[in-house]
């Protein structure tokens, strides 16, 4: 008998703060703008839970807007059809909003 394959994480959870932990689908959206885009400094993302469920706030620098929105907005859509399937998962329903960085 051959042993079942191990199963492994997909992406690690990343560090969130005490009021985020268990937001669901931060650990993913943190991940993967973290390797979208170029000044990770300047990366942020805010999460907001109400009776309307979770809002994920995310500001980045000006010269990394267009790769987050991506041709057409297919990246931040298939960014949102992928955190409305992990919030279905936890009962959730979890959305995202960017906001235009600040031009100097």
């Amino acid at each position: 008998m051959t042993s079942p394959p191990k199963r492994r994480k997909l992406w690690p959870m990343a560090d969130t703060t005490a009021t985020n932990e268990g937001t669901p689908g931060l650990a993913f959206l943190t991940y993967v703008l973290q390797a979208l885009v170029e000044d990770k400094d300047e990366l942020s993302i805010e999460s907001c839970h109400d009776e309307l469920g979770i809002l994920l706030t995310v500001k980045v620098s000006e010269r990394d807007m267009g790769k987050v929105i991506g041709k057409g907005g297919q990246t931040i859509k298939a960014l949102r059809i992928l955190l409305r399937m992990i919030g279905g998962n936890a009962s959730e329903r979890v959305n995202i909003k960017i906001l235009e960085p600040l031009s100097s």
